[in-house]
C-alpha cells in the first residue's frame, strides 16, 4: 500500500493559486502589463478596455518586443528576463521580477499576443486560454507588443460575481492609472474606455501630469519639494494647506521610479500640516524619493506596492525637514504675492515733463445744504440762503431715538418665518463645548424627562440663550447646554434622511446654472448614476468632455453649496459597491443639507424657537451628538457645581 500523500501541483492550478495574490481585479491586469512595457522600454502606451476590462483589456506598446521563442517562454512560470541571481534582488532597476504576472493572467483570462522585435521583419502571434497553449503562428505586427486579455476570470463563476459593477471597476482602474502615468512621467500615455477617450497625453514634467491628471487647479496650488543628501534624494510636490480637503485628496509615494505605500512617510508628512489644516483635512503631495537600490526591500508583497527601508527614520526626518521649508517658504511670499492683474498702470516719472498746479476756484453762494430745485430769486445761480429754507419734516429724523428699543428692533428685521426655514448655504462653524464633557445616553434620558417636566408645567421661561450660540436649560440632575448650531443640524439631518429615504427631496431650478469641470474618473461616474443623482435632487447637464452644468439643487441648498457637494457625492458613488449601499449615499449628503441650512452661530433666538428646537431635538433618535460625531449638549451637575462653589 502507498501511503504517501504529498503531490506537486500542475502548473495550471500553481497558476490559478498565484492567479488569487496577483491578480484581483481588471486593474491589476493593466498593473503587471504596463509595467512589463515599461520594462520593455517603451515610450508610449495605449490602453484599451470594453467594460471597465471585464470584456477586453488591451495594452499596446511600441517598447523592445519579443522574439517567438521569448514570446512563447513569457507564459511559464517564474521566467522572467529582470533577474539571473538572488543578489539582483538587491539591485533592482526593473517594475517586475517576479516572473508571475503573465502565466498568473494566462491562468484567468483567454490570451491574444501579438509582438514583433524592431529589427525582425515578421513578428509572431500567441493564444492561450486557461493556461493552456493553443497556437503559434508568424504574423504581421508592428514593431512592439499588442497583448489583449479577454473574458477575465470566465471560467471562475465565484471570481467573476466578485467583480464589482462597471463603475466601481473603472473606478479601480483609473486610480491605478494615474499612479502608473504619475511614477512614468517620460511616457505617452492614452486610456480609452468603450470607445470613448479618457486620458490622453505626452511626456512632460511631473507637474503638467499632475495638471492633466486631476485638473489645473490642482497644479495650481501646488508648491516645489527638494532635498537632496548623501542617504537620499527627495522632490516633488506638495499641497498649500488652504487647499487641503476632507476627502479626495491626491497623495502619492514614488521610490526609485516605483510607486509605493508607506504609512510611516504618509505620518511624517501629516506632521508637518498640523496646526495649518483642520484635524479632518488631508493635504494633497506628490513626494519621488531615490534611493540606494541596495538599501530597499521591494519583495515583499506580490503586488510589489510596499517597500521597506534600511533607512527608514532618517529619510522621515528629511522628508519632515524638507516639506517643512516648504511650508515655510510658500506662506512667507504667499503674503506678499499680489496679483498683477489688479495693479493700476501708474506711468514712469518724468524729470523733464512740465508740472501745472491745479486751478482753485469756489463759488462764495454755494450751500450743500439748500434744495438745488428752490433758486434764489436774486441770484442766476445760487440756491436760497439755508435760513430761507428750514425744513418741515426734521423731527422725523429722530423719532426712533424716543423708541423703545424692542419696537425698533422688530421694525428693521425681517418677518419671523420660523426657526426652521432654509437658511442660505454656509460653511460650517466649529465651536468648542465647554471642559465638562458630552452628554452620556443615561444624561440624555435624564434631559429629555427634565425637559418634558418643565413643558408639563409650562416652564417656558426655564429656557435662555446665552453667548448668542447656547441654549440653557435646567434639568433634575443639573444645568445643561446645548449648541444651538449643532442641535438645529442634527433636526435637518434626520428630516433629510427621511425625505431622501422615501425618494420626496425637493429640488429648486438655479436661475443662473453652476459649471464644474470634473476629472475623467468623476465624469464617468456621475454619467453612469444620473438616476440616483435627480433622485436626490439635483439636476446636471453633460456639456460634453468632462464639463457639467448643474441646473437645479435640493431645495434646502437654495443654489448655494452645489460645487462643493458634488464632488463628495459623487467619490461615495464610487466607493460603493453595490445599490445596497444607498444609504451610505444619503448620509453624507443629508448631513451637506443640514450643514448648510442650519441656524448660524450668535444668531439670536426668541423664546418660541428656543421652544421649537428643545422639542424637535429631543424627538430625535440620537439627541447628543452631531451625524459626525460632535456633541451637541453637556449637563453642569449639582455636584460639579458645588465641588467648584466649595472653599479651598
Amino acid at each position: 500500500m502507498n501511503s504517501d500523500i504529498i503531490r506537486l501541483l500542475p502548473d495550471s492550478v500553481a497558476n490559478q493559486i498565484a492567479a488569487g495574490e496577483v491578480i484581483q481585479r481588471p486593474a491589476s491586469v493593466i498593473k503587471e502589463l504596463v509595467e512589463n512595457a515599461v520594462d520593455a522600454g517603451a515610450t508610449s502606451i495605449t490602453i484599451i478596455l470594453k467594460d471597465a476590462g471585464r470584456t477586453l483589456i488591451q495594452v499596446v506598446d511600441n517598447g523592445s518586443g519579443m522574439s517567438p521563442t521569448d514570446a512563447r517562454m513569457a507564459f511559464e512560470r517564474h521566467a522572467t528576463s529582470k533577474i539571473r541571481t538572488a543578489d539582483d534582488l538587491y539591485s533592482l532597476h526593473s517594475m517586475g521580477f517576479r516572473g508571475e504576472a503573465l502565466p498568473s493572467i494566462a491562468a484567468v483570462a483567454q490570451i491574444d499576443l501579438r509582438t514583433m522585435r524592431h529589427d525582425d521583419t515578421i513578428g509572431t502571434r500567441l493564444l492561450l486560454s486557461e493556461s493552456k497553449f493553443e497556437s503559434q503562428e508568424p504574423a504581421s505586427c508592428v514593431p512592439g507588443t499588442n497583448l489583449m486579455v479577454k473574458n477575465l476570470f470566465f471560467h471562475m463563476p465565484a471570481r467573476r460575481k466578485f467583480l464589482k459593477k462597471d463603475s466601481i471597476e473603472l473606478g479601480h482602474i483609473m486610480r491605478e492609472f494615474e499612479r502608473l502615468a504619475l511614477v512614468n512621467t517620460d511616457i505617452d500615455f492614452t486610456l480609452i474606455h468603450n470607445d470613448i477617450t479618457l486620458h490622453q497625453f505626452r511626456h512632460s514634467p511631473l507637474k503638467e501630469r499632475i495638471s492633466a491628471l486631476f485638473g489645473k487647479s490642482v497644479g495650481a496650488s501646488l508648491a516645489p519639494v527638494a532635498t537632496e543628501t548623501s542617504l537620499v534624494k527627495i522632490d516633488g510636490f506638495i499641497g498649500m494647506p488652504r487647499n487641503a480637503k476632507k476627502r479626495g485628496a491626491q497623495q502619492f509615494f514614488f521610490v526609485n521610479g516605483r510607486n509605493m505605500r508607506h504609512p510611516f512617510f504618509h505620518k511624517t508628512v501629516m506632521r508637518c500640516y498640523e496646526q495649518l489644516i483642520p484635524v479632518d483635512a488631508q493635504p494633497s503631495y506628490f513626494i519621488n524619493i531615490v534611493v540606494d537600490p541596495s538599501t530597499i526591500d521591494v519583495n515583499i508583497h506580490p503586488q510589489k506596492n510596499e517597500v521597506k527601508f534600511e533607512h527608514e527614520a532618517a529619510i522621515s526626518q528629511i522628508i519632515e525637514a524638507g516639506v517643512r521649508e516648504t511650508l515655510g517658504k510658500t506662506q512667507a511670499v504667499g503674503a506678499l504675492d499680489f496679483d498683477p492683474g489688479d495693479v493700476p498702470d501708474i506711468p514712469l516719472f518724468n524729470p523733464d515733463s512740465g508740472v501745472t498746479a491745479p486751478s482753485e476756484g469756489f463759488d462764495e453762494n454755494y450751500n450743500p445744504f439748500a434744495d438745488t430745485s428752490d433758486v434764489h430769486p436774486n441770484s442766476s445761480y445760487g440756491p436760497r440762503p439755508v435760513s430761507a429754507r428750514v425744513p418741515h419734516d426734521w423731527q422725523k429724523l429722530y423719532d426712533n431715538f424716543n423708541r423703545e428699543r424692542v419696537d425698533a428692533l422688530e421694525s428693521t428685521s425681517a418677518p419671523d418665518c420660523g426657526i426652521f426655514d432654509e437658511q442660505p448655504a454656509a460653511g460650517t462653524v466649529a465651536l468648542g463645548v465647554g471642559a465638562f464633557g458630552s452628554l452620556t445616553p443615561q444624561e440624555a434620558s435624564s434631559a429629555e424627562s427634565a425637559l418634558m417636566s418643565a413643558e408639563a408645567v409650562g416652564e417656558t421661561s426655564s429656557f435662555f440663550q446665552a453667548d448668542g450660540q447656547y441654549i440653557v436649560a435646567r434639568s433634575r440632575s443639573g444645568i445643561m447646554v446645548i449648541m444651538q448650531r449643532r442641535a438645529h443640524i442634527r433636526i435637518l439631518y434626520e428630516r433629510y434622511m427621511g425625505l431622501l429615504s422615501e425618494g420626496n427631496m425637493p429640488s429648486q431650478q438655479l436661475l443662473f446654472t453652476e459649471d464644474l469641470e470634473l476629472s475623467p474618473l468623476q465624469s464617468s461616474v456621475l454619467e453612469a448614476n444620473m438616476e440616483r443623482v435627480s433622485a436626490l435632487g439635483f439636476a446636471m447637464r453633460h456639456n460634453g468632455g468632462t464639463r457639467w452644468s448643474v441646473t437645479a439643487v435640493p431645495a434646502p441648498l437654495q443654489g448655494g453649496g452645489a460645487l462643493e457637494i458634488i464632488p463628495s457625492l459623487i467619490e461615495d458613488m464610487a466607493e460603493q459597491e453595490d445599490d445596497s449601499s444607498r444609504r451610505r449615499l444619503m448620509e453624507p449628503l443629508a448631513l451637506a443639507l443640514a450643514s448648510a441650512s442650519a441656524i448660524k452661530s450668535r444668531q439670536p433666538l426668541g423664546d418660541a424657537e428656543i421652544d421649537s428646537i428643545m422639542a424637535e431635538l429631543f424627538r430625535c433618535a440620537e439627541p447628543s451628538f452631531t451625524p459626525d460625531g460632535l456633541p451637541v449638549m453637556i449637563i453642569l451637575g449639582y455636584e460639579e457645581l458645588s465641588r467648584r462653589f466649595s472653599p479651598a
